[in-house]
């Protein structure tokens, strides 16, 4: 077996970690029963492009144990849980190509090992996977039946792709699935993305000025979390309804441009690039801190960063944390190179939320299997059952009852006639 991880040694710990994981994972547990027992996926060679955590280790199980042939690689440069690459490597024998912290070139080699798998199908986290596999080996599109997606971001780029008739096989946008949105970029990133601050930090939110850049629904989460821990939130956005909802929720809304002279903490969250920029850095404070919790670092821009730097490297004064001295003096601390905080100096997501997004992978790998012959090249949203199958077994693993409709309900739901 080929591999690439930072130390074998470490697989014991890894187990550990993924089989903690794993008991908060009921619905994935659920779905890896049945795979075993009907094996959907077998004979389908896998790659998959993902944030090497204990949640991602419990998935590629399940799809390895509905029969598929997995391949895993990072999604992210510092995303990577070594002990867990180490343990999918020894004990379960998938291959794995991630180890935290890999410089660029790595990085790009580890997918292009990814895609030496051949695959039937790809699992895309930011749709890097996808995009070097259509711009650097285009003749191997004709082999794979189809793909799925995670995140925001990969979708914009993948929307793009179909727009411009550059995409060649039908793709699953599970982050666009409501148990995806409400509860992984929600409730998911609202509490990690915190949890990577104050581990990279340890400081005191309570009384704070944090800035959350985008109002989407990871943005939502943020500032929800924010303010929870006492901190004054303002929000920025480009969007007028989002601006309007994050308004009607009590938080302040202002241009960055303003907002950028009275925050502590920044996090940006849209999926943008530049959003935080050379204009914001010369008006911010003192010891401002700057983070990312949207897929890619171009949300921040360092290079402009560097430039109003006074001639020195930056130090590296905690872990994680870089402070650039700019020429008057004044100190901004870039947390986790710009890269998703939340994986770079925590774990990610909860695995009680991921235990729901990943459901939709697995689900939506099998969904594809059944369906990709009759989808053209285009980015698809999974279906409500799905979405709703997934909810109801997670009410079921928290031991939540809901109602049903009665038949009375069911056909006054579905007519006309009768009114008041």
């Amino acid at each position: 077996m080929n591999f690439e991880v930072k130390d074998t040694s470490l697989a014991t710990a890894g187990r550990y970690k993924i089989e903690w994981a794993e008991a908060e994972m009921p619905v994935l547990r659920a779905i890896r029963a049945r795979f075993a027992q009907e094996q959907p996926l077998r004979g389908m060679r896998i790659s998959a492009c993902l944030h090497v955590t204990s949640e991602t280790a419990a998935l590629v199980r399940t799809l390895q144990a509905g029969g598929a042939d997995v391949v895993l690689v990072a999604s992210n440069p510092l995303s990577t849980q070594d002990e867990v690459a180490a343990s999918l490597v020894v004990h379960d024998e998938i291959p794995v190509f991630a180890i935290k912290g890999e410089d660029n070139a790595t990085y790009y080699r580890h997918i292009n090992a990814a895609l030496d798998h051949h695959p039937h199908i790809t699992m895309d986290d930011g749709c890097d996977l996808v995009s070097v596999l259509h711009k650097e080996r285009p003749h191997q599109t004709a082999e794979v039946l189809c793909g799925t997606e995670e995140t925001t971001t990969g979708v914009i780029r993948l929307r793009a792709m179909a727009k411009e008739g550059a995409l060649r096989y039908p793709v699953l946008a599970v982050n666009d699935s409501m148990t995806k949105h409400y509860f992984d970029n929600r409730y998911g990133t609202g509490q990690s993305t915190i949890d990577g601050i104050l581990r990279a930090t340890n400081i005191l939110l309570a009384g704070r000025t944090v800035v959350v850049s985008g109002y989407g629904w990871c943005g939502r989460g943020v500032a929800m979390r924010a303010r929870g821990m006492g901190a004054h939130v303002i929000v920025t956005e480009v969007d007028p309804l989002r601006a309007l909802e994050a308004t009607m929720d009590g938080f302040q809304v202002m241009p960055l441009r303003e907002a950028a002279r009275k925050g502590d903490v920044f996090i940006t969250v849209t999926g943008n690039k530049n959003v935080l920029d050379r204009e914001h850095f010369e008006v911010m404070k003192d010891g401002a801190v700057l983070c990312n919790s949207g897929h890619f670092n171009a949300e921040i821009n360092i290079p402009a960063l560097h430039a109003l730097g006074n001639g020195e490297p930056p130090r590296h004064v905690r872990p994680f944390v870089e402070q650039y001295t700019l020429r008057d003096g004044r100190r901004i601390n870039l947390l986790g190179d710009g890269r998703l905080i939340n994986l770079a100096a925590a774990e990610g997501h909860p695995a009680a939320v991921m235990d729901m997004s990943f459901a939709n992978q697995a689900l939506g790998v099998e969904y594809m299997l059944r369906n990709y012959r009759s989808m053209s090249p285009d980015v698809y949203t999974i279906p409500t059952p799905i979405d709703q199958e997934i909810a109801r077994l997670k009410l079921a693993s928290l031991g939540v009852e809901i109602d049903s409709l009665t038949d009375e309900q069911a056909r006054y739901l579905a007519s006309w006639e009768e009114g008041t």
